[in-house]
């Protein structure tokens, strides 16, 4: 257990209420409500959430039209290869 906590049990317990203590009185001074940093968390992960999907669309419309230009092209040189490949061997 005092791997997990980093030393004793109690004085880790009690480190941390003095630090919360004191990050809380200095939040307080600062007019920030527990309520206002949950809400602002929870949404700064949806706005990453929805920066996900939006990055996930941009860049799938980008592979398609790319894709278009590029698969065609692969598919003439393979069978070109192949086909010299054969002239060679005949």
């Amino acid at each position: 257990m005092n791997r997990l906590f980093g030393g004793p049990v109690l004085a880790t317990i009690f480190k941390l209420a003095v630090a919360s203590i004191a990050v809380g009185i200095v939040l307080a001074i600062l007019g920030i409500k527990p309520i206002d940093l949950w809400r602002d968390f929870l949404s700064t992960i949806a706005n990453i959430w929805s920066m996900g999907f939006e990055a996930i669309d941009w860049s799938l419309q980008y592979l398609v039209l790319g894709a278009i230009v590029v698969v065609p092209i692969f598919i003439v040189v393979r069978l070109w290869s192949v086909m010299t490949e054969r002239g060679k061997k005949d």
